[in-house]
Order: structure tokens, then sequence, then C-alpha cells
């Protein structure tokens, strides 16, 4: 589905953009960009001709499909079917309505009937929404023990996270003990093996699954077999998050084909699986016979992450106990009394917390002293970044690749980025480290800043880089700063940079200013000099095949105060569009 619907966009993108530029002259007030969803929809579920339009498609699009993909119902309350209306009229006026079409006043008349059910149909969406948005605040407004949102701040003033290679944290992963026994319990469970209502499996296949997985078999107990191997249950819980095993009908269950392949040799892979386990923390939390009880003590397990990592990774057992201790009192009113049952069960409430977390390799108990394993830190990170909580966290400096510190450092402060560059500059030759960050800005020709920080550090280490910029000199987007810098280097031979490698320059130049915002963008403008030289620049600028371009020429038609400059952009964008048709 995904490539028919890029196939669709791209086959549309012309029309649409020829819509814009007609709606602005004849259907002023328009909201354009509400088009693009009715004419893609139409083309995928209605017909293979763009241009042909019946009645029947018009209920097909904007009532049933529609309110099944619209992103914002408020605005397409407001416009959609105004904006419809003046996209079928350009269609009729430019002569674009395809031969067996409706005719214009019969699509006219059918958006009359159905604009008020479309209407309807979006506010009960922005109703359903509006919902949605007041239980998530209603949920958040309760705070539990496992949540991380009460220590967002402390958190938000911790020093940067180093965090390791992912081909050290697949190694890891592999060694994990609980996902080894998660792949056994599903190669144990087999093929269509049938599960039951009231316990997943038989008394006889709970002891055979136990013993599979080296587990302790209970003795004797009052209570059915199945409610006696909780460890049972996480481990089957988790082979299911892993997608290790899966239902294979009504009454039925099977391993995956891939589990019996388990360590993956891929590291991704290998780290997929475990990401897909990560929220099996919580089943670290104690398991009480009072189910109120067991409530309790919920999120005991994150509570102790979450506190490990305000320490920078490593916490005294004792006063970790003692505090978690009091949080479960402050929580719950029955907190006091389930961390007692807790301590009778386990000797510790924190033992099955720490006996999970170790089998996850995330982290690791010496000398009363818990520590995060590298893994467990990355965990942690995913973790509170699944809670909008945002961490400064950053590869490790000797795991940081040229993107990563490309990525990191156009986001840092300049003394911060200058820092982290110069630390990464410790452990590399120059002429490697040029070469290496001139590769990935070259990763993707869109990527405007990512590019210009690459030029700039690599401007910045001289003779050295000399090799690496002639080299660049063969990548399109590259070529610009390399001529330049050579010609400022003086090497014999250096092409002399040409009007097209300025103006290239000056594109990606406006293109971070744009995304900057609209004062930062016109001011960008100014800069490079008076009106009529920005007209002169733009009657030549739209030759230069920039990824940008004509995003760029529409921003500065809309954005640019002086009516010639707009006119001189408005008259660039079309030469762009053409060439590029």
């Amino acid at each position: 589905m995904t490539d028919r619907i890029e196939a669709a966009a791209a086959e549309l993108r012309p029309l649409l953009q020829d819509f814009i530029l007609w709606a602005r002259e004849n259907a002023p007030g328009t909201d354009s960009n509400l088009v693009g969803p009715v004419a893609l929809w139409h083309r995928l579920t209605a017909s293979d001709d763009v241009s042909r339009w019946k009645r029947a498609d018009l209920r097909k699009v904007l009532l049933e499909r529609m309110p099944q993909v619209v992103e914002d119902p408020d605005a397409a309350a407001d416009g959609m079917v105004p904006a419809l209306r003046a996209y079928l009229t350009f269609l009729s006026e430019t002569g674009r309505l395809s031969k067996g079409s409706s005719p214009l006043r019969d699509l006219m008349a059918e958006l009359d009937r159905l604009e008020d059910d479309f209407v309807d149909a979006m506010e009960d969406l922005v109703a359903e929404q509006d919902d949605e948005e007041y239980d998530e605040e209603d949920e958040e407004e309760i705070e539990g023990l496992g949540d991380f949102e009460p220590f967002a701040d402390d958190l938000a003033e911790l020093p940067t996270i180093r965090l390791r290679p992912d081909a050290e944290l697949a190694r890891a992963v592999r060694r994990s003990p609980l996902i080894g026994k998660a792949r056994d319990l599903a190669l144990w469970v087999g093929s269509e093996r049938r599960v039951g209502e009231t316990s997943l499996l038989t008394d006889a296949e709970i002891t055979e699954a136990v013993a599979a997985l080296g587990l302790p078999v209970p003795q004797g107990g009052d209570q059915p077999l199945s409610d006696r191997v909780p460890a049972l249950w996480n481990i089957w819980n988790l082979a299911i998050d892993l997608d290790f095993l899966q239902p294979e009908g009504e009454d039925t269950v099977g391993a995956d084909p891939d589990a019996a392949d388990w360590p993956f040799e891929d590291d991704d892979d290998a780290l997929d699986v475990w990401m897909a386990g990560l929220h099996s923390v919580d089943y670290g939390d104690p398991e009480l016979d009072d189910e109120d009880a067991t409530i309790a003590l919920s999120g005991l397990t994150r509570a102790l992450l979450v506190r490990i990592l305000l320490a920078s990774g490593s916490r005294s057992l004792p006063e970790l106990r003692a505090e978690l201790a009091e949080a479960a009192a402050e929580y719950d009113e029955r907190g006091a009394e389930a961390w007692a049952a807790a301590t009778a069960k386990y000797g510790d409430p924190l033992n099955p917390v720490l006996d999970w977390l170790a089998g996850y390799g995330m982290a690791e108990v010496e000398h009363d002293q818990v520590r995060l394993t590298p893994l467990g830190m990355e965990g942690v990170v995913h973790l509170a970044d699944d809670s909008d909580i945002e961490l400064d966290a950053r590869p490790a400096i000797d795991a940081m690749t040229a993107f990563d510190l490309l990525t990191f450092s156009a986001e840092l402060p300049e003394e911060e980025a200058d820092a982290e560059f110069a630390a990464w500059m410790e452990l590399r030759e120059p002429a490697k480290a040029a070469r290496e960050l001139l590769e990935a800005a070259a990763e993707d020709d869109a990527d405007a800043l990512i590019r210009v920080q690459a030029a700039s550090m690599v401007g910045s280490l001289g003779e050295v880089a000399v090799p690496a910029w002639q080299e660049a000199l063969d990548e399109p987007s590259l070529h610009p700063y390399a001529a330049t810098h050579l010609a400022q280097l003086g090497v014999d031979d250096a092409p002399t940079p040409t009007q097209a490698d300025t103006h290239w320059l000056i594109l990606d130049m406006l293109t971070i200013s744009a995304g900057l915002g609209r004062p930062e963008f016109v001011s960008s403008l100014d800069d490079i000099g008076t009106a009529s030289s920005l007209v002169g620049l733009l009657d030549v600028i739209w030759k230069v095949p920039h990824p940008h371009l004509e995003e760029l020429l529409e921003a500065i038609e809309q954005a640019h105060p002086d009516k010639q400059v707009g006119k001189a952009a408005k008259r660039a964008l079309f030469k762009a569009r053409s060439a590029h048709n």
C-alpha cells in the first residue's frame, strides 16, 4: 500500500502544484493543502484517472475514506469541501476534467448535498479526539509508583548520558537469560498447541514447561498449580512480547519459525527483539496473593530504575530499599502493608525486581551496589522517552560516528558543539576524520544543516583535509563547499568556484534559516542584499538543482515584503517547475 500511495502522490504532484497557482488568482482564501488528501484517496479508491470525477466518488472519498485518514478534522470541517469545489472548478476551467466525469454542475450539487454530513463526521472526530485528550489528562494527573514524570526536572538536569554502540549492546542482548528462556518456552510450545480458557496449560503441561525452562517445580500448596508458577507466565508473556509465541487460531498458539534462530546474528535484529520486550520490566514487580497488594507495588521496577538513573547509574541497595519502601507507602494506602507482604514472600521486595532486570541484561548487583549496565542505561533512556521526558543522551565519544557527531552538534550551543568535536577528534586521525564527516554529509543531499555543519568542521582542519575535499568534488551537494575550501587553501589545480556553486551555498543558508522561522528567513534574505539584488538573483537561481529550491521560492514569494521580489520568486518558481517537469 505504501508503494501505491507514493506512486499516486507522485502522479498528482504536478497537477496539485498547478492548482495552487490557479487558486491564488481564482479562488483566494482556499486552503489548497486540504485538496491533497482528497485527490490522493480519490485516485487510490475511486478512479485510476486523477482527472475523472463522478458524483459517486464524492461520497466514497468524503464520507467513507476521509473520516479514517484525515489528520486535522477541525480544519477539514471548515475548509475541505470549499477547497474541493475550487479544485473541481479548476479541473473544469482548465480543460483537465476527463471525459467520463460527471458534469461540473452535478458535482457541485452533490457537494452541496454531502457537505452537512461531512462536517458532522469531522465534528464527531473532533469530539472523539477531545475525549481522548481529556482521558489522557485524567490519567496523567494520577501518579503511580513507577511514573517518571515527578522526576522530570531532576532528569533534565542530569549530565550527558553516554550510550554504547549498537554492536556492543547487541552482544549483551544475545546473552540475556530471559530472552533465551522465552525462546526455549516457544520451542517447547511448538506449533498449534491448544490453550485452555481458565489456564493456558494443563497441570501436566505446566510441569513439563517449568522443567524445560529450568524453573523450580512448586511443591504442595492449596492453590491451583497455574497460580503457583508466576515465573512461567511472565516468561510466557515475554515470549509473546518478543513475537516468539503467536496465536495460530481461536484456541491454539505456536512458536514463530524465527524463534529457533535466536540469538540472531544481525545486530539490528537482536536489538529489535530486545526493544520489543523492554516493557517487560513491569514483570519484575512483586506478585502477591492479595491482588490489591500486588497493585500497590505495581511500578516498583520502574521506580528503582529511575532512581538509579538519577544517581548516574549506580545506587546503594540499602538506600534504594528504604527509599522505595517509603515511596510505596506514599503512593498507595496499602503500600506499607504490601511491602511487608513482599518482604515475607521474597525476603526482600526488590529481589524479584533485580532478578528480572539482571535476566534482561539491564542491572547488576555487586557488594550491595546496584548498577545499570550499558543495556540498562539504553533501556531507561527509552522508557523516559516513552514518558515524553527528554534526556541529554548521546553516543559515547569512542562510539560516535561522524553522522552522530553532526546530528547532535547541530542541536547544541556553539561552545558545547566545539567541545564535542574536539573530544571526537582526539580519537581519530585528522585526514580520516575529514573523509568520514564529508561522507556522512553526503548521505542526504536534502539535509543542508548537516552539510553546513560538516563543512565547518572539516574546514577547521586546514590542509590535512585537502584529500577529503578533493574527493568531495565528485559529490554534487558538496562540490560547492569543496571548491570553495580548496580555493581558499590555494591548492594547485583546484577548480574555481562557479556562480552555481555560490548559488548552492546561498540556497543551503536559506534552507537553514527557513527552518528557524519567518523572521529569521526574512532577515537572511535581507543579508543577501537589496530588493533589486534579490530580483537579479531570483532570475538565475532557479536553474540550480537544489532539493529545496521550489519550497524556498514559494517561501520567498510569501514572506518577502517587496512585491517585486515576490513576483520574481513566482516567475522563478514557474521556470523551475517547468524545467523539472
